[in-house]
């Protein structure tokens, strides 16, 4: 079977892989490229823990081929935070320990910072709906909706670009 080259841009840097036709995305970024913060939940896209951003718009990269992401531009949990500096959601999470054995974490981070790039001010029903294809089994939800809410104020008073 031959590989297939791809050519895309994750985290702001563009990367070129070769994947097999059948390979996820999740697959390709933790085997393939070492970026091992995405997990594997369930591998039928219904707990959310392998959420990336492909293109602005949120998807579960067990769901999705490698091959796919020709041309796209991806954003991982890998790049959230600025070098040594947390992203709020990052720091907010800690800080209201919304977070246990952590498999879901970068999943829900990384929807939750899809949710304030497209609405900074949202409601608790609102963060509750957004994380909705996001399971935890560890914490319940009130801390991590808590720490959203928390960052989602805080980045509005620094105008802070999610």
């Amino acid at each position: 079977m031959s590989k297939i080259h791809v050519t895309t841009e994750i985290n702001g840097d563009p990367v070129e892989f070769l994947c097999d036709g059948e390979e996820t995305l999740l697959d390709v970024l933790r085997d393939r490229l070492g970026m091992t913060g995405s997990k594997e939940g369930c591998g039928t896209g219904d707990c959310g823990a392998c959420t990336v951003s492909v293109d602005g718009k949120i998807v579960c990269s067990c769901l999705m081929l490698g091959a796919e992401a020709e041309g796209r531009s991806i954003e991982t949990i890998e790049g959230m935070a600025q070098g040594e500096m947390l992203h709020p959601l990052q720091r907010k999470f800690l800080e209201h320990a919304a977070l246990q054995c952590g498999v879901c974490t970068p999943g829900i981070l990384v929807a939750a910072k899809a949710l304030l790039a497209e609405n900074p001010d949202p409601s608790e029903t609102e963060v509750r709906y957004w994380l909705a294809g996001n399971l935890c089994r560890c914490t319940g939800y009130d801390k991590i909706v808590r720490a959203v809410m928390d960052a989602a104020a805080e980045m509005r008073g620094r105008n802070y670009a999610a």
